[in-house]
């Protein structure tokens, strides 16, 4: 992508799967961008047992579920904003509908709701299955500003390929 070019959902889909895959614990758990709209940010967890809270009754662990909304609804913030700024999640409500249950990929879906000069505001759901949402998040990012931001973070973000971050 050169300088000034707008990113296309294509360019943010790649560029939220490779910060996903710099994060240690959403690489090793094989997270993946699915889809990147304006509207939303869609991700898959991939079934591993690493994932069991509960291994009796296997149940997923709660842990896991809160940061795959914090993962999600920060990703979410990034094609919200004019330009892409390091936002550290401000806080994260999350509620607990259903526990996540052994052998099923999760889903994770969440959207930007407003975006504030210093606040972006998001929510996020989880779910195994069409129309049973295990979770919901509301995530509130705190945006740092260009000032704030690392120089070269959005070229690390849609670097190419062959390039390392």
């Amino acid at each position: 992508m050169t300088h000034g070019q707008i990113p296309s959902d294509a360019d943010w889909r790649r560029a939220l799967t490779r910060f996903v895959t710099v994060i240690p614990h959403t690489r090793e758990l094989g997270l993946e961008v699915l889809e990147v709209t304006p509207g939303a940010t869609t991700m898959r967890l991939p079934w591993c047992d690493d994932l069991l809270g509960d291994s009796a009754r296997g149940l997923v662990h709660g842990g896991v579920l809160t940061m795959l909304l914090d993962t999600v609804c920060g990703s979410a913030v990034l094609p919200a904003l004019p330009a892409p700024e390091v936002c550290p999640t401000l806080d994260l409500r999350v509620d607990h509908f259903r526990p996540g249950v052994a052998g099923r990929d999760i889903l994770a879906e969440a959207r930007v709701v407003r975006v504030s000069a210093s606040v972006v505001f998001t929510e996020g759901t989880l779910w195994q299955e069409a129309g049973r949402p295990l979770a919901r998040g509301i995530g509130n990012f705190v945006r740092l500003g260009p000032r704030n931001t690392p120089a070269g973070f959005a070229e690390a973000l849609f670097a190419g390929e062959g390039d390392h971050a």
